[in-house]
Formats: structure tokens, C-alpha cells, sequence
């Protein structure tokens, strides 16, 4: 076996491990390269599909696709609708191809999956983007220059776009999915004293429900609105 030489001795050349050919560890190299970002979010068709829509056609497919039924009700999928629509629409200035729609699309959800699931730290998020984009985004090596999603400029404008869209509210992000409750509740805590001041109420009712004694001067109240997610 030939060897290399290094300060102070001798180390061992690389080998390739028997039974191996320079063209399977190049296979085995591109089939772990096509696990990043898998499986996609949204299917080829359903982005052909959502490209020929205007802006309410790109919301109502998203609506379909994700199975969102309840959005005049919850606040949970009324925002995540917002965050994927805002998505396909901001690429779609990109003029981005359709593969890269899809991959795009892929590393929003993943974000959030990552966020909502393994309850990863915006540290930790943008840390994974970084070896994320290392690997679908323009690279150093010429050999892999074929298996490139993005360009530099679009690389750059990935990044900046999920700044703004994603972690200049991540804190917003946590409480949507860490919140012990996914339906929305609107209501008011209202303090009535009587004229007399002989007692007090506190009340835990829609303020077209409330009782709040004889609406006089002598009256005191205090009101609140709350919105629980």
C-alpha cells in the first residue's frame, strides 16, 4: 500500500474501501445529498398548479393542500396559511424554477417542523439553515456544482427573506406552538362596583353579557381585552 508522507512520519493514503468504484461512492454521495429537504412539502403538480392562480387561487390551493378547514376560527391556521402563501408569492418574484418552488417551500416547512416538533431555538434554526443552504446552495467544490438549488444571489435572498418572514418573530412562532391552547378565545375582565360600593364582581363574559350595574357616575369599571391562542 503506497503512503504519504507527513512532518515526522508516515500516514497511511486514502483508500477506497474494497468493492467500491469511484461511480458508486458518487451515487452514494447523491443519494445523500437528494435526503436534504425530503420529502417535499408540496408535490411538483400541486406547485404547477399554483403557479397558473393569482393571489386568492394561490391562497385557496394552500388551503386545500394543508387541509386548513378551520381559519375563520383559528388563529393557528390563519397565520401559518399567511406564512406559506407569503412564501410562494415572495419566490414567485424570484422567478424561481419550479424544482426550486419546491425546495424553497420544503425549507419553510421544515423550519417551522423543527420549531414546533424538536422545539429548536432560533440559534439552533438558523444554525441548521446554514448547513442547509451549504448543501442545496452554490458551493466551492466544482464537482458538486451540478447538484445546486440556488444560485448565490438567490442563496442570499433566501436568507434575508426568512430573516424578515421568520426569525424577526420567532418569539411570536413559540407561543403559537408552545400555547396550551389552539382555538381562540376573546374575552374581557371587567371589575363593576356598585353605586354603593358595597360589592365587587369580577367577570368573565363577552361585554354585550356583562352585567355592569346602573350606569351612573358613581359607577367604576375596568376593562381588559384578552386574546388567548
Amino acid at each position: 500500500m503506497s503512503v504519504g508522507t507527513t512532518p515526522g512520519g508516515t500516514t497511511p493514503a486514502a483508500t477506497t474501501p474494497a468493492g467500491t468504484t469511484p461511480e458508486s461512492e458518487r451515487d452514494a454521495e447523491f443519494q445523500e445529498h437528494e435526503k436534504i429537504l425530503s420529502p417535499d412539502f408540496l408535490s411538483l403538480a400541486q406547485i404547477t398548479e399554483m403557479l397558473a392562480e393569482d393571489v386568492d387561487g394561490v391562497q385557496q390551493k394552500l388551503k386545500k393542500f394543508l387541509n386548513f378547514k378551520n381559519l375563520h376560527t383559528c388563529l393557528k391556521e390563519a397565520i401559518l396559511l399567511d406564512y406559506y402563501v407569503s412564501g410562494f408569492l415572495w419566490a414567485r418574484g424570484m422567478d424561481f424554477s419550479v424544482i426550486q418552488y419546491s425546495k424553497f417551500m420544503t425549507l419553510l416547512d421544515m423550519l417551522l417542523h423543527n420549531l414546533r416538533t424538536l422545539h429548536m431555538s432560533l440559534e439552533d434554526s438558523i444554525k441548521w439553515l446554514g448547513e442547509v443552504m451549504a448543501e442545496i446552495g452554490p458551493s466551492h467544490s466544482q464537482k458538486n456544482e451540478e447538484w445546486n438549488v440556488f444560485n448565490i444571489k438567490q442563496a442570499n435572498a433566501v436568507i434575508d427573506y426568512l430573516k424578515i418572514s421568520l426569525f424577526q418573530h420567532y418569539k411570536l412562532y413559540e407561543f403559537l406552538f408552545y400555547s396550551t391552547r389552539e382555538e381562540i378565545v376573546i374575552g374581557t375582565e371587567v371589575v363593576c362596583l356598585s353605586p354603593d360600593h358595597a360589592t365587587e364582581q369580577l367577570c368573565h363574559e363577552s361585554p354585550e353579557r356583562s352585567y355592569l350595574g346602573p350606569r351612573n357616575s358613581s359607577n367604576k369599571m375596568t376593562l381588559d381585552m384578552y386574546l388567548v391562542i
